[in-house]
């Protein structure tokens, strides 16, 4: 063989060896980190009251980090997976902020619309009668529209009748009412906000002027979801499976407990560890999208990637309106800067801003503590979800996995990047 070319596949050889080795070398540093991490939580998990949560570390190139620890089912003894199902509370809000601005993008509506242009019935703060309430003051939580008490008392179902004695037995910031109490999403919102609604009164409404004053209202939120139904002639649920849930493949995910697979679904405890039945929201688009670790990982790489301008679902036009902060301090009366991931410090299209610069949401419900956020310079986000209700000692619980999460994705960012070279 000639000299040269046996030099040549020499060369290539040890240029493969040395290459795979490096591989190799970078994969074990990944798997190690992982390993580590999954150490460290479960040990977490082990020392608090917290029966199970999921957790995910994500950038704009996937997923660097899933797992579930503890148990979804305490009697039965059933882990708790990155395929268990839950309700994630108020994160769902930021599917209204996508839905809104495909709605937009489809010439359906436009976020300075005032609500009147699409409502059966009247919306109006008694306050200022005359100011226009748009659909873009509800987004930012401006509308004046407030929750009170009363969203509280009407906004929770239980799903089974024989439930209604453990649940009123159970401590809850939610009044649990019987399954036949349902009423469809329109005439809940006509009851709470129309003057010939059932339920209206003024104490529904801040005595500001629409677009003056930041005040976080679920209400609110569900009036959007409801505009988006009356814009585009479908169901919130038909909207945002066909045009977020579908094109993701978040197949596992749905509004309702007849549209996912009831037996991954965790049970939910109180701060006790009593079981707290299974419930609903009339109001569900502003709290009660049913998902999996699995499935939202996908969903907040999709923001970050949006964030960069390589979304999928949106414009990049519009995902820049969903993060931007619309804000200022004019419109909140006080502002918890002690909190670094507090939601409420600005606000976007149904985002929030905290005071570190995060952009995400958190989310609680009775059983139910979650937080999504990413941090807009590294590209980086994580996912944290909790199946039980948390006290103080819970919530120290909370923030020191979340914490451990933080101390761990730039690190495996990093190793996976270079395992993947």
């Amino acid at each position: 063989m000639n000299k040269f070319i046996l030099l040549l596949i020499i060369t290539i050889l040890a240029a493969c060896e040395t290459k795979t080795k490096s591989t190799s070398d970078s994969d074990f540093k990944v798997n190690s980190l992982k390993d580590s991490l999954s150490t460290e939580l479960k040990q977490l998990q082990q020392t608090g009251q917290i029966n199970g949560f999921g957790v995910a570390i994500v950038n704009d190139g996937g997923v660097l980090f899933q797992n579930g620890f503890g148990l979804a089912d305490v009697k039965l003894g059933k882990p708790y997976t990155t395929n268990t199902l839950q309700n994630i509370a108020s994160i769902s809000k930021t599917f209204i902020g996508v839905a809104l601005l495909k709605a937009q993008e489809m010439g359906k509506l436009n976020l300075d619309d005032s609500v009147g242009k699409y409502l059966p019935f009247d919306v109006y703060n008694p306050y200022y009668p005359d100011k226009v309430i748009t659909v873009r003051h509800l987004a930012t939580h401006t509308s004046t529209i407030l929750d009170a008490d009363l969203y509280g008392e009407k906004a929770y179902l239980l799903l089974n009748t024989d439930d209604h004695d453990l649940a009123k037995s159970l401590p809850s910031s939610a009044e649990f009412n019987l399954p036949d109490l349902t009423v469809d999403m329109g005439t809940f919102l006509k009851n709470f906000l129309s003057m010939d609604g059932e339920w209206y009164g003024k104490e529904s409404f801040l005595n500001k002027k629409p677009g003056e004053m930041y005040e976080y209202s679920n209400v609110g939120a569900t009036l959007a979801a409801y505009i988006i139904e009356l814009a585009t002639n479908q169901s919130y649920d038909e909207f945002t499976t066909q045009h977020i849930l579908g094109p993701l493949n978040m197949s596992a995910s749905g509004w309702a407990f007849d549209s996912i697979d009831p037996t991954k679904h965790t049970k939910l405890y109180t701060v006790k560890g009593e079981e707290i039945p299974y419930y609903s929201l009339i109001t569900y688009p502003d709290g009660g999208l049913i998902t999996s670790i699995n499935d939202m990982a996908i969903y907040l790489c999709e923001l970050i990637k949006g964030y960069s301008g390589q979304g999928e679902l949106l414009s990049k036009t519009s995902y820049d309106r969903i993060f931007a902060a619309l804000l200022s301090e004019k419109n909140f009366e006080e502002r918890d800067t002690d909190r670094p991931f507090d939601d409420e410090y600005n606000a976007g299209i149904f985002m929030g801003h905290t005071p570190i610069g995060y952009l995400g949401h958190m989310g609680g419900d009775p059983g139910v503590s979650t937080f999504l956020f990413f941090n807009p310079q590294t590209r980086i986000g994580k996912l944290l979800f909790v199946n039980t209700d948390l006290d103080a000692n819970g919530a120290k619980q909370f923030y020191a996995i979340w914490d451990k999460l933080g101390e761990y994705e730039t690190k495996l960012a990093k190793a996976t990047i270079s395992s993947n070279l």
